[in-house]
């Protein structure tokens, strides 16, 4: 049908995703199921809206009722018009609406400030309960356009849309009642326009949703291919792409912004026909009562009144097609953000516990995408207490592994096992409670020095973070800080150095305690000396403990109990270093490499 108006919705590239790949969207059960328990949670507020809106509603429709009366008593030849009394009535209508009104707004308000306050707390922390692996697979522009664009397009919706939907539905309800209580033939005419609204909503309602949901993912691939073009800003230039992401972005804008121009073709459709109604229902209602008050159906006092509530109900109708175009927009944000509540636990998730602390990969296939493994068929045993280094080529599987080792995600085929126990099967957080992955990527967040070590361990004491920080090499530039561990940090704090934020995230690793460390080029923001230094502070901290190192800098295989070699997702050579560096192998060729 949009074709024979005059435009087709736009046709994306293959390229170009309609819907967000890496989280879900919700689908319609499950949209429905979130409003219905945030109405349960706020029921009473809603009720005391719904109230408050009726005794306004009601105080609104007393004045076409006295004007009615009123026209009654000049048309019968009355000569006591009880003008004084009226305008008594009317007044204390008046004040009464005027006061009820101010309520709904005030209740709407509270109710959606209140409901998108719960909305953002249930995505984030239904966000950070997400298993690892697919937090660490999540496209940055995806989760940028959620926790940004989304709420804001909700921010609106949750503050204005819902009240002022339940505020026009208990309006134009109580207006019909009226109307039909008044004058019953008017109620009748009101509705010889609702096949022209019916149909009207019907065609942009039927293209609204689908429309909003790829100008939503459209916007999601405009914010991801920035997100990405600035991160990897060095390496744009350093390849001279920038001419290629610029063709890239251009082209992801001009989809969104095809899918803008679409929904506002619907709007521009769905508007006029609601003003058509509009002006339907008056000459209906005129008309219809006109004949009436001729037959002697009606007298002219209830035309009076019933014209009126016919005018009166322009407002709630356009109030409910308003909001609910808003909620359109809105439903599809707020399917973005519950997505992420689709995404179960895997289902073979046990409340196991290991029954020792030795980890053991046996014949671990995997891959990130179906078909193209990065892994196959690896196996190996980390008694408890060893470090264990792997080292091998880049790109050849060894970050992989110890994700894997570290539970972030679970094998194709194989096991991974902690004191016998599954870690695909274990609940992330009790994974966390025995193995901490350190990568090369780390956070400050925004608060304290003090807050930012107490993320590891709520319960440390001040103590216990100075001793974690000077087991990392930190507590010297810490205890400089002019207000210690009560300095600011992070953004609109003092900006850490590289090496400073690595040093903290290595200071709540000292605190969280886990037995098992898998560690990924841990320390390679630090210049070799300092990462030297560090890594044999840690050596004495970490003691006894079981430690999976992921480096290209040698020595710390050379300080190993045991190398790994991976090359192309095998491995090829296990052994201390003596007898690696006998053998001549891979790991032989590294070291005279490393060494000139």
């Amino acid at each position: 049908m949009s074709r024979a108006i005059g435009m087709a919705p736009p046709a994306y590239d293959p390229a170009a995703p309609r819907t967000a790949t890496t989280l879900p969207v919700a689908g319609p059960a499950t949209v429905r199921g979130y409003v219905r328990e945030l109405l349960r949670r706020h029921r009473r507020a809603f009720t005391v809206l719904v109230v408050v809106n009726t005794v306004a509603v009601l105080a609104s429709m007393v004045g076409p009722a006295l004007l009615g009366a009123l026209v009654d008593r000049l048309a019968s030849g009355a000569r006591e018009l009880y003008l004084p009394q009226t305008v008594a009535v009317f007044a204390g209508a008046l004040a009464v609406q005027t006061v009820f009104t101010r309520m709904v707004r005030l209740r709407g308000a509270m109710l959606g400030e209140e409901m998108l306050a719960d909305l953002r707390e249930d995505f984030l922390v239904r966000s950070v309960k997400l298993p690892p692996g697919v937090l660490e697979r999540a496209g940055t522009g995806d989760l940028l356009s959620r926790i940004t664009t989304d709420v804001d397009r909700l921010s609106e919706a949750m503050r204005e849309a819902v009240p002022q939907l339940a505020i026009g539905v208990v309006w134009a309800g109580l207006l019909v009642g009226g109307l039909a209580v008044t004058a019953p033939p008017l109620a009748l005419a009101v509705l010889v326009a609702a096949p022209l609204l019916v149909a009207g909503c019907r065609w942009y309602f039927r293209r609204a949703p689908a429309a909003y949901r790829s100008e939503a993912a459209g916007y999601a691939a405009v914010a991801s291919v920035l997100a990405e073009t600035v991160d990897a800003g060095r390496t744009v230039e350093a390849h001279r792409l920038g001419a290629r992401r610029i063709a890239l972005s251009d082209r992801r804008i001009k989809e969104w912004t095809a899918w803008e121009r679409y929904t506002l073709f619907l709007r521009s459709v769905l508007f006029p026909v609601v003003s058509f109604t509009h002006m339907t229902v008056l000459l209906s209602v005129v008309l219809v009562g006109g004949v009436g008050v001729l037959r002697g159906w009606l007298d002219v006092g209830q035309l009076t009144t019933g014209a009126l509530l016919a005018q009166m109900l322009v407002e709630p109708i356009g109030l409910i097609l308003r909001w609910y175009d808003e909620l359109q927009i809105a439903q599809v944000s707020l399917a973005r953000l519950v997505g992420v509540r689709e995404i179960e636990p895997d289902s073979g998730e046990e409340d196991v516990r290991p029954e020792g602390r030795e980890v053991r990969a046996e014949e671990v296939r995997f891959g990130y995408r179906a078909g193209a493994d990065v892994l196959h068929g690896v196996s190996m045993a980390v008694p408890p207490g060893t470090r264990v280094a792997l080292v091998g080529p880049s790109g050849a599987g060894k970050s992989t592994l110890g994700r894997l080792l570290a539970g972030i995600y679970g094998p194709r085929a194989g096991r991974v096992t902690l004191g016998a126990a599954e870690l695909s099967r274990m609940p992330a957080e009790r994974v966390r409670e025995h193995v901490a992955l350190v990568n090369q990527e780390h956070h400050v967040f925004t608060g304290s020095l003090r807050d930012n070590l107490l993320l590891a361990r709520a319960d440390a004491s001040e103590a216990e973070l100075w001793a974690a920080l000077e087991a990392v090499g930190a507590d010297g530039w810490a205890r400089a800080l002019a207000e210690g561990l009560g300095t600011g940090v992070g953004s609109g704090g003092l900006a850490l150095t590289p090496a400073q934020a690595q040093q903290t995230a290595l200071a709540r690793l000292v605190l969280a305690d886990p037995h098992t460390l898998v560690l990924d080029e841990a320390t390679s923001l630090l210049d070799p000396r300092a990462a030297r230094h560090l890594e044999r502070s840690l050596a004495r901290v970490l003691e006894g403990r079981t430690v999976v190192a992921i480096a290209h800098r040698l020595h710390t295989a050379h300080d190993a109990d045991v190398i790994a070699v991976v090359v192309d997702g095998r491995i090829s050579e296990l052994g201390a270093h003596d007898e690696l560096v006998a053998a001549g192998g891979a790991y032989a060729a590294l070291w005279r490499s490393w060494h000139g």
